[in-house]
C-alpha cells in the first residue's frame, strides 16, 4: 500500500499522511454502501430533503474551518474556498427541494390503460472527483445522486485527502445512514478494481481526457454507466465594438479564477487586430495589480498551483510554447514552488502546447 499526503502547496508543507486503503478496508466500504442502499432507497423525499437541510447548515456552521482546510490544502484562496462552501450548501437545499418534482412519474400517451416513465435509484455510484474544487465538485455530485436514492462512493485527488475525509464527516454528522456516502483513499491506480465491483452500479468522472479515456474503457469492460466530463479549452473572443477595457477586466477574472485553475475559465483569447495593443495593455495593468501570496490571507487574488509538480509541468508547457515561436508580455518566469506567475503569451499558433492543449493555470495564449 502506498501512502496518500496532505500538502500545503503554498509552505511545501507536509500537513498529513495516510495508509492507502486496503483490500479489507475497501471491501468493507462497498459492503457498507450496499447495506445502506437497501435502506436509503426507501427513505422518503421529505426524509432525504430533512437531511440534506441539515448538512447544508452543517457547511455553514463550519465555513471557516472547511474553506481553511480547503485553501491549506490545495492553495484555493480563502474568499474563493469560502464562497464554494456556500455554493455547495446552496446546491443541496436546492435538490432537498426539487428533487421530488424532478423525479416524479413522466405520463406518457399510449394505447395502453397506463403509461408511465418511473425513475428508480440504480444502487451505488462512485464519484472519481478532482482537486480544483474539492468540495463543490463532490457536492454537485452528492446532492442530486443521494437525493435520487442512490449511495456514493468518493474517490476524491490524492491530494486532497482531507477534503474527502471531511465532506464524508459532514454526511455522518448531519444524520445520513452508515454507508449513503463514503470517502476511499486511494490512489488512480486503483480504481479499476472499485469500478468493476458489482456493487458498483455507475461511475462520474471529472478530470482529464487520459483518466476519462481510461474510465470509460473499464466501466465499458463492465458494462456500467458512465458521466464523464473532461474540462475544454474555451475562447474569449473580442470584436472591435467592445468595450475593450471592461473586456480586458472579465478576461482576467474569467482567466484567474481558482489561481487559473478551472475548467470553465477562458483559455483561449481571440482579439481582433484593431483592439489588440488596448485589449493587451488593459489586460497587463489588471494582472499587474492583482496580489499575490499566502491564499489564506483575505487579500490575497493569486496563490499557488494545486502542485508543485502542476507548476513544473507547466512552466515546461510555456518554455516549449516559447521556443517554437511565442512571445512574452508579461511573466514566463520560472516558477517558485507551487507559485506560477501570471503569463501572457502572444503569437501562438497550431503546434504549440499554449494552443493545443488545456492548461489549468494563470496564464493567457
Amino acid at each position: 500500500m502506498g501512502k496518500i499526503k496532505s500538502i500545503n502547496p503554498f509552505t511545501g508543507q507536509l500537513l498529513k499522511e495516510y495508509e492507502s486503503y486496503s483490500e479489507d478496508k475497501l471491501k468493507e466500504v462497498l459492503a457498507n454502501s450496499e447495506k445502506a442502499f437497501k435502506v436509503w432507497k426507501d427513505y422518503s423525499f421529505e426524509k432525504r430533503s430533512s437531511l440534506f437541510n441539515k448538512i447544508a447548515g452543517k457547511l455553514r456552521e463550519k465555513k471557516g474551518l472547511l474553506s481553511t482546510l480547503m485553501t491549506s490544502e490545495m492553495g484555493k484562496p480563502i474568499k474563493e474556498a469560502e464562497a464554494e462552501v456556500e455554493k455547495c450548501a446552496w446546491v443541496c437545499e436546492y435538490y432537498a427541494e426539487n428533487a421530488e418534482f424532478f423525479l416524479k412519474d413522466d405520463l406518457i400517451i399510449s394505447d395502453a390503460s397506463e403509461s408511465y416513465v418511473e425513475y428508480d435509484p440504480l444502487g451505488c455510484i462512485l464519484a472519481i472527483m478532482p482537486w480544483n474544487f474539492p468540495f463543490w465538485q463532490v457536492f454537485r455530485f452528492a446532492a442530486p445522486t443521494i437525493m435520487a436514492g442512490n449511495t456514493g462512493i468518493l474517490k476524491h485527488a490524492s491530494n486532497v485527502p482531507q477534503c474527502a475525509l471531511a465532506i464524508q464527516d459532514l454526511f455522518e454528522e448531519a444524520g445520513f445512514p452508515k454507508g449513503v456516502f463514503q470517502s476511499v483513499l486511494i490512489s488512480g491506480e486503483e480504481t479499476d478494481r472499485l469500478i468493476a465491483h458489482n456493487t458498483i452500479k455507475a461511475v462520474t468522472l471529472t478530470g482529464s481526457e487520459q483518466a476519462g479515456m481510461k474510465v470509460a474503457a473499464s466501466a465499458g469492460a463492465h458494462l456500467k454507466k458512465t458521466v464523464l466530463e473532461l474540462g475544454g479549452s474555451d475562447p474569449f473572443i473580442v470584436l472591435k465594438d467592445a468595450d475593450v477595457e471592461d473586456a480586458a477586466m472579465w478576461a482576467v477574472k474569467a482567466r484567474m479564477i481558482n489561481n487559473g485553475q478551472s475548467c470553465i475559465a477562458a483559455k483561449r483569447f481571440i482579439v481582433v487586430n484593431s483592439v489588440k495593443n488596448q485589449f493587451v495593455q488593459a489586460m497587463v495593468k489588471a494582472i499587474s495589480e492583482l496580489k499575490h501570496g499566502n491564499p489564506l490571507f483575505p487579500e490575497i487574488q493569486v496563490g499557488p498551483l494545486a502542485r508543485r509538480d502542476l507548476a513544473e509541468s507547466l512552466f515546461t508547457q510555456v518554455q516549449k510554447s516559447i521556443s517554437l515561436g511565442a512571445s512574452v508580455i508579461i511573466g514566463g518566469i520560472p516558477p517558485a514552488g507551487a507559485m506560477f506567475t501570471p503569463t501572457i503569451l502572444d503569437d501562438v499558433k497550431p503546434g504549440m502546447p499554449a494552443f493545443d492543449e488545456e492548461l489549468l493555470a494563470p496564464w493567457l495564449p
